[in-house]
């Protein structure tokens, strides 16, 4: 028997979004260069190995895809024409980017992951 009290409870629907969404690792240092008074623009540039974050400061950033097993689920309030409110389940997040610092123009080599490392050898 359930000891919750559904008065108190806030229903989660699963009304899930046609938008995909990914989620973006920021450092402290961009997060407060964003957080500034005038906060500058952020540019991306595709390069054939890497997409590449730069900022007006001069630093760039490699952008690396990371996959997480642990399920990141994107919420929000559900509208006030909505029959019942409560939290929405837009969608659930399975991979991150990251960002990685690089000391000059060029983008750092891509990682092979563990496969690679233990198997790929021979090849």
């Amino acid at each position: 028997m359930s000891t919750q009290d559904p008065t108190n409870s806030v229903p989660l629907f699963h009304s899930p979004a046609d938008t995909g969404y990914k989620l973006l690792e920021l450092s402290p240092e961009l997060v407060e260069l964003l957080d500034s008074e005038s906060p500058p623009a952020l540019t991306l540039h595709s390069t054939p190995t890497a997409a590449i974050l730069k900022t007006p400061t001069g630093k760039t950033y490699s952008l690396r895809q990371k996959n997480t097993s642990n399920a990141l689920i994107l919420l929000q309030t559900t509208p006030e024409s909505a029959p019942n409110t409560g939290l929405d389940a837009i969608t659930t997040v399975h991979e991150t980017i990251e960002l990685v610092p690089e000391a000059g123009e060029a983008p750092a080599p891509r990682a092979k992951g563990k496969w690679h490392e233990k198997f790929g050898r021979g090849r």
